[in-house]
C-alpha cells in the first residue's frame, strides 16, 4: 500500500486549505533538518514526506487523483479522465502507446522549494539537492530562523520573525448580509449560501469553483452577529485570500419589535377595556397561542410584563427575555349622557 498523505499531515480527509496550511507550517518547522542537527537524516526523510503530502493535498487535481487511486495511482500514471484537468506544477502528461489516452503522472517537487515559497523566502543558493540529492540547508534564510527564541516568536511571541516580516498580505474581508425573520432568530435555523470564487492550481492557473457554505444560526442571535469563513475569497498571487463574512440582518416583524432579549408588542384597547380589564391574545414566534388577562387599570404608560416569553439568550438558549405589552388606548370622540353617568359611577365621582 502507498503512503497516506492525510496521516502524514495529521489532518482528516475533509481538511480545507486553512487546515492544510496550519498542519504544514507546524510540521515543516518541526522537522526541517536545520532544526534537527542531531537527527538530520531522519528529519530530512520526514521533511520530504511532509512537503510531498502538502503538495498533493493542497492541489485540487492531485488530491482528486490521490483520493481515488492512492499514492500508487498518482505516481504510476492514470488516464486524465480520472484525475481531470491539465498539467500543473509537479504533474506531467505523457502520451500513451498508439492511439491510447494521455497519462497523468505526478513528480514530487523539491521540498526546499515548497518550504521557500510557503514562507515567502527565496532559496538562492540551493538547498536540498535536486533529483533526490542530500539536504544542504536553506542558505537563503538567516541562520537564526530556526533558533528556539525566533521559532517561538513565530507562534505567538512578542517579536516578529523574518517569516512574519515576509508573510503575504491578507486581502480585506468580503461582507454579505443575511436577512433573517424574527421567527428564524427565535428558533434558530440553517441557511446555505452558494459562492463562486477563483482558486489557483500549483502552476498558478486560476480556476473558478462553486462552494456551498452552511450558516448555522443559533437561537437568540442578534442583528449584526458575524459568521466568518476564513480565506474563502479569491486566491491571488502573493496574497492570502480574503475571509468571507456573513452579517445577520433582522427583518421587520408585523407584530413584535425586539429590544435586546425582550419582545415588545403594542395592543390597541378601548377606554372601557382600559378601565374594566380585558384579555390580550397573541401568537408567539414559535406558534403557540398566548392569552394574557389584564386586570389592572391601564393608564398612559402602563406596561404588562410576561417573564420568559421574549427572545432566547444567545449564550444560554434555556433562558429568555421578557414579553412586554404596551397599550394604545382609543379614547372616544364623544360620550352619551348614560356613558358619562356610568363613567362617573365607575370613578366614584
Amino acid at each position: 500500500m502507498g503512503v497516506d498523505y492525510y496521516k502524514i499531515l495529521q489532518v482528516d480527509r475533509n481538511a480545507n486549505d486553512d487546515d492544510l496550511k496550519k498542519a504544514y507550517r507546524k510540521l515543516a518547522m518541526k522537522w526541517h533538518p536545520d532544526k534537527n542537527p542531531n537527527n538530520k537524516k531522519d528529519a530530512e526523510a520526514k521533511f520530504k514526506q511532509i512537503s510531498e503530502a502538502y503538495e498533493v493535498l493542497s492541489d485540487p487535481q492531485k488530491r482528486a487523483v490521490f483520493d481515488q487511486y492512492g499514492e500508487e495511482g498518482l505516481k504510476s500514471g492514470i488516464p486524465p479522465t480520472a484525475g481531470g484537468g491539465g498539467g500543473a506544477g509537479g504533474a506531467s502528461f505523457f502520451p500513451g502507446g498508439g492511439d491510447g489516452p494521455t497519462v497523468f503522472r505526478f513528480n514530487p517537487r523539491n521540498a526546499d522549494d515548497i518550504f521557500s515559497e510557503f514562507f515567502g523566502f527565496s532559496s538562492q543558493h540551493g538547498g536540498m539537492g535536486r533529483g533526490g540529492g542530500g539536504m544542504g540547508g536553506i542558505r537563503g534564510f538567516p541562520s537564526s530562523l530556526f533558533d528556539s527564541d525566533i521559532f517561538g516568536s513565530s507562534f505567538g511571541g512578542m517579536r516578529e520573525s523574518p517569516m512574519e516580516l515576509h508573510r503575504p498580505l491578507k486581502a480585506p474581508p468580503i461582507e454579505n448580509k443575511v436577512p433573517c425573520s424574527l421567527e428564524e432568530l427565535y428558533k434558530g435555523t440553517s441557511k446555505k449560501m452558494r459562492i463562486t470564487r477563483e482558486i489557483m492550481d500549483a502552476s498558478g492557473k486560476s480556476l473558478p469553483v462553486e462552494e456551498i457554505l452552511t450558516i448555522d444560526i443559533k437561537p437568540g442571535w442578534k442583528k449584526g452577529t458575524k459568521i466568518t469563513f476564513p480565506s474563502k475569497g479569491n486566491e491571488q498571487p502573493n496574497t492570502v485570500p480574503a475571509d468571507i463574512v456573513f452579517i445577520i440582518d433582522e427583518k421587520p416583524h408585523d407584530v413584535f419589535k425586539r429590544e435586546g432579549n425582550d419582545l415588545i408588542v403594542t395592543q390597541k384597547i378601548s377606554l372601557a377595556e382600559a378601565l374594566t380589564g380585558c384579555t390580550v391574545h397573541l401568537k408567539t414566534l414559535d406558534g403557540r397561542s398566548l392569552s394574557v388577562p389584564i386586570t389592572s387599570i391601564v393608564h398612559p404608560g402602563y406596561q404588562e410584563v410576561i417573564p420568559r416569553e421574549g427572545m432566547p439568550v444567545p449564550k444560554d438558549p434555556s433562558r429568555k427575555g421578557n414579553l412586554i405589552i404596551k397599550f394604545d388606548i382609543k379614547f372616544p370622540m364623544r360620550l352619551t349622557a348614560d356613558q358619562k353617568s356610568g363613567l362617573k359611577m365607575l370613578l366614584g365621582t
